[in-house]
């Protein structure tokens, strides 16, 4: 994040500092999402079923969810590559809501647009 403060002046002590919550989102995001993928690829190889029947998948977002919530495997699998869809949003989003706290308005503006982008192609996409 260039907010255009030295490293150890107070702007770039915050600068460094929301770049680690950042950082540290990223990475949990990704641990958790695997931890989701991981549990359903080893709840079907235990169980031998995706807890649907053969050929369908869910498709919405209120499908998957509602799987997650009946304990089907598939779904669950689902919810991880959900957020770890989410994950690079959720950091947009953080970077914008810091960009604004240091009223750093090109930075403001350039990450509003991105996460503008990133929504309208999810719902565009019919993702929700």
């Amino acid at each position: 994040m260039a907010t255009g403060s030295p490293q150890g002046s107070p702007g770039g002590l915050r600068a460094a500092a929301v770049e680690g919550i950042i950082s540290r989102s990223l990475r949990w995001g990704v641990v958790i999402s695997a931890g989701f993928i991981a549990l359903g690829l080893a709840w079907i190889l235990i169980t031998g079923s995706t807890g649907y029947p053969p050929g369908y998948y869910p498709t919405t977002l209120s499908q998957v969810l509602r799987g997650a919530l009946g304990a089907k495997p598939l779904a669950v699998i689902d919810v991880g590559l959900l957020i770890l869809i989410a994950t690079p949003i959720f950091r947009v989003a953080a970077s914008l809501v810091a960009f604004l706290a240091g009223r750093d308005l090109p930075y403001v503006l350039i990450s509003a647009y991105v996460l503008a982008m990133l929504l309208l192609s999810l719902l565009l996409g019919k993702a929700v």
